[in-house]
């Protein structure tokens, strides 16, 4: 039996651990001010090149998300015990919105770079359709179990997870504008880019997760109160604000 929980009992589920949101808050401010005012501007592009500082993480988030919903849709199909559907649609809905952020913030780095807003490039289509596949997936989730059964939205989450194997090896696979991959190149060779742009893109690397966990965190605390019973959510809420 589904029931809508009482506000102060999103509240109290929600209130824990503020640590980690607080270590959060504090990376982001480190990873702001080394992308922004510490590390040197790009010889050839320029300011637009600080862009990435926001456009990389938003991808690895975005994949570290999906790749969460694809280990906990198989937990699923396996018949697990726990709050795999739950975690799989929090990590989903962050993942779709940093693969919308990484489309708006590569669409402005591309026309600082190559003139054009949009191009039918393999990675810029390709991850459209990454977008697409798990906007499609929270679509299936938010249908009632009668309709679409859990397990049907666990498979469909479970196979949008290859698009991640070919949004990022689709600038090594075909020709394409985008530029190869910085961190993850399969030479396994040191990033080509000056030290202090390393350092400023893994702290914002370290920051994007970090907010990623938070959120999941705390989303699938109010998910399992959503899913509970009366007498399930008053036992969740007294064990969440201890």
């Amino acid at each position: 039996m589904i029931r809508t929980p009482r506000p102060d009992e999103r509240r109290r589920v929600t209130r824990r651990r503020p640590s980690l949101g607080a270590c959060t808050l504090a990376v982001t401010g480190a990873a702001l001010l080394l992308g922004l005012v510490v590390a040197p501007e790009a010889a050839v592009q320029g300011q637009p090149q600080r862009l990435m500082y926001l456009h990389v993480p938003s991808a690895w988030t975005a994949f570290l998300c999906f790749g969460a919903v694809a280990l906990c849709s198989i937990a699923q199909l396996l018949r697990r015990p726990g709050s795999w559907g739950e975690i799989a649609q929090a990590a989903a809905e962050v993942g779709v919105v940093t693969t919308g952020l990484t489309l708006a913030e590569g669409s402005l780095w591309a026309h600082a770079s190559w003139g054009v807003w949009w191009a039918w490039d393999p990675r810029l289509v390709s991850t459209a359709v990454l977008f697409v596949s798990y906007v499609a997936y929270l679509a299936l989730r938010a249908l009632p179990s009668a309709v679409v059964p859990a397990r049907a939205a666990a498979w469909v989450g479970l196979g949008s997870a290859f698009e991640i194997v070919i949004v990022h090896f689709s600038v090594i696979w075909w020709r394409t504008l985008h530029q190869g991959p910085t961190l993850l190149q399969p030479s396994l060779s040191p990033p080509p880019i000056a030290s202090m742009m390393l350092v400023a893109l893994l702290v914002a690397l370290v920051a994007s997760t970090l907010g990623a966990i938070w959120y999941v965190r705390a989303r699938v605390a109010v998910l399992v109160v959503d899913q509970a019973t009366p007498q399930a959510a008053r036992q969740l809420v007294m064990e969440r604000s201890r």
